[in-house]
C-alpha cells in the first residue's frame, strides 16, 4: 500500500508517506512555505493544506497523485460536536468541520490526479497515538502502552491506549473542555508568548520560579483517578498580572509558570500510573503536543511505573500525518516498520550543493574533512551553522540543521541568544556521544530526540556551563555513531582538542521563522546573523571570506567553481550514483522485487531529487 498522510486542520500542517508499511519520507509544510508552524490554528485557515510537503513527498519516492493508494486525513469530522456543546468558547469552529468534510475535494485539487474516494478519516488522537505506538524502534512495541494529550482533538484532548501488534485498543479519553494542553496555551497567552507556538518558553521559564501557587492550580487542573482529569476555567488574573509581548517577566510569573509545570507533571504521573495498572506493559510511547515536554517527560520516565518511555520526535500535530498513514498501514494488513529516525525530510547531493554555492556567488571551500574542520573551529570558539544531509521531521534539531558552539564558555548561552534574537532564559542544549552520556549525565538514556531533561554532574558544570539551565539540568541529544558518523567524528575531534566531550546543539533559525530546510534558506540565515562559519555538506563557507577578495578562499573558490563549471558535471554525479546504487533507480517500490526491501533504512532512502537551481534532479540514498 503507497499511503499519504496529510495533518492539516489545526496547526503545524505536514505530510508523510509510506510505502508497503516503510516510512519514505515526512515534512512539515513550515519549512517549505517559511511561516512559523505552517499557518496559525484559526478556523478560517483549517482550509489550507500542506501542498509542497505532499508535493515533495511523492516526487520523493518518484509516485504521482494517482499512484496513492490511501490518503489517511488526521481528523474525523463525523465525531466532532459544536464547539458550544464542548464547552468551548470558539462561534466559528464550525468552519473547521466544514473544511473538514470537504477536505477530499480539496486534496484532489491541490494534488491533481488524486482520486478523491481515497481519502480516508483518521479519529485526531489515534493518528498521534499510532505515531508514537508504530513508530517506536523499542523492544517489544507489539505490545505496549501509548497516552497522548494534547489541545483537543474531535472532541477530546487525551487518548489511552494499548498497541496490540497491528492495532490500538483505546482505553480512556477526556472530554473537552478538560485539556492539559489548551490550559498551557491559555498560560502561554496570559505570560505574553504566542500561543500554540511558544508553550515551550513557558517550560524553561518554570525553572526559574518556585511553585507557590501550585495549591491554588490544584482547584483547576487535578486528576479524576479513573484515568481522566479536570483541567478548564484557571483564573490567570487572579494569580499573576498579565505580561505584555515586549514587557520583562517578574518572578511572579516565573513562580506562576513553575506552579503550572508541577500540576501538570502531578496529572501526568496520575495518568501513567492508571494506564500502567490496566496494561502492566514495560514500555510506553507519547505522542501529542504535550509530550514535548521535556520536563514532565523526564518526571515520568524517573517516578512512572513504566520501565522504558519513548516519545515521538514529532509529537505535536505534524506527527498525526505519519500515524495516520501508519494507521491505515497496519489496518490494511502491511508490515508497518519503525520510522528509524526523524531525518525524514530533504537532502541534496554534494553536487547539487556545489551548485547553489556557486550561483550564490560565495567564498567557500572543500576541506579535506568538514567534520574536522568544524571541530576546530569550535575548539576556536566559533559559532557554527551545520547543514547535513536529511532534513529533521519534528521541532528539534537533531545534527542536520543545527547551529553549534562551544559549551565550555558560558558566554556562549548568551550569544547564541543573540544570534538568533531570543529572550535570554531559553537554554540551549548539548549533543554527546551516547557511550559518554553517562559520564556526565544522569536520566533516561539513550536520549536521541531530546525529549527529556538530565541532570548534570555536579562535576561538569563548571566545564560545560553553556549547556547548563539554571535548575542544573540540560535537554541533550544523545549521538548514534552507527547512525550519525559525521556528527560523531565531529565530537571525537572536538573532544580531542579541548577535552570536552560535548557540542553545543541548538537549531538553525532566528526567532520566529522555521528551521532552516534547504540550502538557500542556509545561506540567508548565514548571511543575515554573526555565525562564523557555514558547514553546508562537504564544504565550508567562512563568514572572513566575503570581505577578503584576494584570499585563499577565494582562491579555493574558484578551484571549486571550475569543478563544478557545468551542469554536465551534475548529470555525471547522479548517473554515476545510479549505477553504484540499484536503490536509487527510479523506481519507488525497488529494484527487481517490486516492493521496498525490509531494512528501514532502506525505505528511508527512496529516491530524491534536489532543487539547485538550473540542475536536473540527483538522485540519491539517503546517507
Amino acid at each position: 500500500m503507497r499511503i499519504l498522510g496529510i495533518n492539516a486542520l489545526f496547526h503545524d500542517p505536514a505530510a508523510a508517506l509510506v510505502v508497503d508499511g516503510r516510512v519514505v519520507a515526512a515534512a512539515e509544510e513550515e519549512r517549505f512555505s517559511r511561516r512559523k508552524h505552517g499557518k496559525r490554528p484559526v478556523p478560517f485557515s483549517a482550509w489550507e493544506l500542506p501542498e509542497k510537503a505532499a508535493a515533495w513527498c511523492l516526487e520523493r519516492a518518484g509516485l504521482r497523485p494517482r499512484d496513492v493508494d490511501a490518503v489517511a486525513y488526521s481528523f474525523d469530522p463525523a465525531l466532532a460536536r459544536p464547539a458550544d456543546e464542548m464547552g468551548l468558547a470558539d462561534p466559528w469552529d464550525h468552519l473547521r468541520l466544514t473544511y473538514a468534510r470537504e477536505a477530499p475535494g480539496f486534496l484532489a485539487t491541490a494534488l491533481p490526479g488524486l482520486d478523491p474516494e481515497a481519502v480516508r478519516f483518521v479519529p485526531h488522537h489515534m493518528a498521534h497515538a499510532a505515531s508514537a505506538a508504530f513508530a517506536t524502534d523499542e523492544a517489544g512495541a507489539a505490545t505496549s502502552s501509548v497516552l497522548v494529550l494534547d489541545g483537543r482533538g474531535e472532541r477530546a484532548s487525551h487518548l489511552a491506549a494499548r498497541r496490540v501488534r497491528d492495532r490500538l485498543e483505546p482505553l480512556a479519553a477526556q472530554d473537552l473542555p478538560h485539556s492539559l494542553g489548551l490550559v498551557y496555551e491559555e498560560l502561554t497567552e496570559h505570560l505574553g508568548f504566542l500561543r500554540s507556538s511558544d508553550e515551550f518558553k513557558v517550560m524553561a521559564l518554570a525553572s526559574y520560579g518556585r511553585p507557590r501557587m501550585r495549591e491554588e492550580l490544584r482547584r483547576y487542573v487535578y486528576p479524576t483517578g479513573d484515568g481522566g482529569f479536570r483541567a478548564a476555567g484557571v483564573p490567570w488574573r487572579e494569580l499573576s498580572p498579565p505580561r505584555g509581548p515586549q514587557e520583562a517577566w517578574t518572578q511572579d510569573h516565573a513562580d506562576l509558570a513553575a506552579s503550572a509545570q508541577a500540576v501538570l507533571e502531578e496529572t501526568l504521573l496520575d495518568l501513567v500510573r492508571w494506564l500502567h495498572g490496566r496494561t502492566r506493559d514495560s514500555l510506553l510511547t507519547l505522542a501529542g503536543g504535550v509530550a514535548l515536554n521535556c520536563v514532565a517527560n523526564a518526571r515520568i520516565a524517573r517516578e512512572g511505573p513504566f520501565s522504558r518511555v519513548w516519545v515521538q520526535p514529532a509529537a505535536g500535530d505534524a506527527g498525526t500525518a505519519l500515524g495516520g498513514a501508519m494507521l491505515l498501514a497496519a489496518g490494511a494488513g502491511d508490515d508497518v516498520a519503525p520510522m528509524g529516525g526523524a531525518d525524514l525530510g530533504r537532502d541534496w547531493s554534494d553536487a547539487e550543493l556545489g551548485a547553489w554555492l556557486k550561483t550564490a556567488q560565495v567564498p567557500f571551500d572543500r576541506p579535506p574533512d568538514i567534520a574536522a574542520d568544524v571541530a576546530r573551529a569550535l575548539a576556536d570558539n566559533a559559532v557554527v551553522a551545520w547543514f547535513q544531509g536529511r532534513a529533521e521531521y519534528g521541532p528539534r534539531a537533531l545534527g542536520h540543521r543545527s547551529l553549534l558552539a562551544h559549551p565550555g564558555h558560558a558566554g556562549n548561552l548568551e550569544r547564541l541568544n543573540d544570534v538568533k534574537g531570543r529572550e535570554q532564559f531559553r537554554p540551549v542544549a548539548p549533543m554527546v556521544l551516547a557511550e559518554r552520556a553517562a559520564e556526565i549525565f544522569t536520566g533516561r538514556m539513550p536520549s536521541p530526540y531530546m525529549l527529556f531533561v538530565h541532570e548534570v554532574a555536579p562535576e561538569w558544570r563548571d566545564r560545560i556551563p553553556a549547556v547548563v539551565h539554571v535548575d542544573g539540568t540540560a535537554r541533550i541529544q544523545t549521538v548514534d555513531r552507527a547512525a550519525e558518523p559525521l556528527v560523531a567524528r565531529m565530537l571525537e575531534e572536538f573532544e580531542r582538542l579541548t577535552g570536552l566531550p560535548v557540542v553545543v546543539n541548538t537549531s538553525l533559525n532566528t526567532a520566529g521563522r522555521p528551521m532552516v530546510d534547504d540550502p538557500r534558506d542556509a545561506l540567508e540565515c548565514f548571511g543575515s546573523t554573526p555565525v562564523d562559519l557555514l558547514a553546508i555538506g562537504p564544504y565550508a563557507v567562512r563568514r572572513g571570506a566575503f570581505f577578503t577578495a584576494d584570499s585563499q578562499d577565494s582562491q579555493n573558490t574558484r578551484d571549486s567553481l571550475e569543478s563544478l563549471d557545468s551542469r554536465e558535471s551534475l548529470r555525471e554525479a547522479r548517473d554515476s550514483r545510479d549505477a553504484q546504487d540499484p536503490r536509487d533507480s527510479g523506481d519507488p517500490r525497488g529494484p527487481d522485487s517490486g516492493a521496498p526491501g525490509r531494512d528501514a533504512r532502506d525505505a528511508r532512502g527512496a529516491p530524491g531529487s534536489g532543487g539547485a537551481p538550473g540542475a536536473r534532479p540527483v538522485r540519491r540514498a539517503a546517507r
